[in-house]
């Protein structure tokens, strides 16, 4: 039985030691040369303009992003869903409207956050 994993094992094995070793002979043999460019900010290859630390953002990103959630697990669920629709009858009908219903009362929260309003 153990044979059977055996060559898994070994390419796992190989795999980890690989990948520490790139990165300690890297760490060890790669230039070292900071200096104020490189170690400041990067926006797109311009100048930051605001000082993060202590000063207040735009939530729009996690908006965004919380509506992408919405979809990405909606449409992650209704797919499987549809596929055995017929065979879940009635209970698997009721079950994925309170499902979408839940969906529905984020989305309606979404939109009255202005999730969908671009300034």
């Amino acid at each position: 039985m153990l044979s059977e994993y055996l060559p898994i094992l070994l390419l796992a094995g190989l795999s980890i030691a690989f990948a520490g070793g790139s990165l300690l002979v890297s760490s060890m043999v790669g230039p070292r040369a900071p200096n104020p460019t490189k170690l400041s900010a990067y926006e797109s290859g311009n100048v930051p303009q605001a000082k993060i630390r202590g000063s207040r953002f735009s939530v729009k990103f996690y908006m965004v992003a919380m509506m992408f959630l919405i979809f990405d697990v909606e449409a992650v669920f209704l797919y499987p869903w549809s596929v055995v629709f017929r065979s879940l009858g009635w209970f698997g009908l009721a079950q994925m409207s309170i499902f979408l219903g839940i969906l529905g009362v984020a989305f309606v929260y979404e939109i009255g956050r202005g999730g969908l309003e671009w300034d």
